[in-house]
């Protein structure tokens, strides 16, 4: 999914090529689903005819500053979304894959708009894509006062709070800190591969429970959240960019047999071991984010990773199919009503009580 530096991204790519640039027309296609309490149509006759003056992010979420009246419009990626200009590749989330294609108009895309440069007379095209249909696009006249940006937690590049203020907030909650930081109410932006990289620099394990946090660790996740962020932001998301000792250079090699190469800084080989909390499978360094026990310190921590907290309950859950797919996994196997119908009028066999009167 898109986090926080993908969706800057986004947001960055409008400003380069829309600023100043009036909306001649919008091309859309009916999706109930991905067009969130407006139609379509809708979307396209509010925005015709105005200028992009900027493009703005909160979290995962960024939305288009037009000119005039009218609402503005707020997009999110969900798990596949992206923009594409024609002539170009998608900006596609990690990698672009080899099926990648400049056709026009692309597939899967759900408004195309046509900006107008009135010095150059010349039009660029932006579209919308996703293919999942887990995105949405909205219409807002105050994006920062309404749903979803106005329920979302803290920005850590925007809004990140004192380090005194996020220990109380922190301290307060039982999960693991790994399903904290995916829930965006709490921090707007940070997803799954973000949320392990602030971990691993602040050594903590993934499921380490918010309430048995140091102060220490508490610090270092304060400051690496922001860090992370900022760092990744810099070089536009471009991950070939980020430094060597980063996780995220070294963690897609689950189930591959390609070995990475992320070293400790002892200079031996780091043992990447892999998790699910918060419903996301996550990424951890064995030998520098040990799970500690309650009322151990730092230094004496010396458990394994392997770890057996209980299921998570739904409140810590990122995404709402995750919660449903946690539930189906703890619940026990349905019985029905012929099961227990068969209990009852199930009859010894007659056979069965011989053989035991024999013995």
């Amino acid at each position: 999914m898109p986090e926080l530096p993908e969706v800057e991204r986004a947001a960055a790519l409008i400003r380069e090529i829309g600023t100043g640039k009036r909306i001649d027309r919008v091309e859309t296609v009916q999706d109930d689903i991905v067009f969130s309490g407006i139609s379509h149509n809708e979307f396209a006759h509010e925005i015709t005819g105005r200028t992009i003056q900027d493009a703005r992010r909160y979290g995962k979420v960024f939305y288009v500053q037009l000119d005039g009246e009218g609402r503005l419009p707020v997009l999110h990626f969900g798990m596949t979304g992206m923009l594409q200009v024609k002539g170009q590749l998608a900006t596609y989330y990690k990698e672009t894959p080899r099926s990648a294609s400049t056709q026009w108009p692309p597939r899967f895309m759900k408004f195309i708009l046509h900006l107008h440069d009135p010095v150059s007379g010349e039009t660029t095209h932006l579209a919308f894509l996703d293919a999942r249909r887990l995105g949405r696009i909205r219409l807002c006249a105050s994006p920062l006062e309404e749903p979803p940006i106005c329920d979302l937690g803290y920005d850590p590049i925007i809004s990140m709070p004192p380090l005194a203020e996020f220990q109380a907030k922190l301290l307060k909650r039982t999960c693991p800190i790994k399903a904290l930081l995916l829930d965006q109410s709490f921090t707007a932006g940070v997803g799954n591969w973000v949320a392990d990289e602030i971990l691993y620099h602040a050594r903590v394990h993934p499921e380490q429970r918010c309430n048995t946090l140091l102060e220490e660790h508490i610090a270092a996740i304060h400051h690496h959240t922001a860090e992370v962020c900022k760092l990744a932001v810099a070089v536009n998301a471009d991950d070939t960019k980020f430094p060597e000792d980063w996780l995220m250079k070294h963690r897609w090699g689950k189930g591959k047999k390609k070995a990475h190469t992320l070293n400790l800084p002892s200079g031996g080989l780091a043992t990447i071991k892999w998790v699910t909390v918060g419903g996301r499978t996550s990424a951890f360094v064995e030998e520098l984010q040990p799970l500690r026990k309650p009322g151990i310190s730092v230094k004496d921590a010396e458990e394994g990773s392997e770890s057996d907290l209980p299921d998570l309950t739904d409140s810590d859950m990122e995404d709402p199919q995750s919660v449903q797919q946690a539930k189906r996994k703890r619940q026990p196997p349905r019985r029905t009503s012929r099961h227990f119908k068969n209990q009852e009028t199930s009859k010894p066999n007659p056979g069965s009580k011989k053989r035991a009167r024999q013995s």
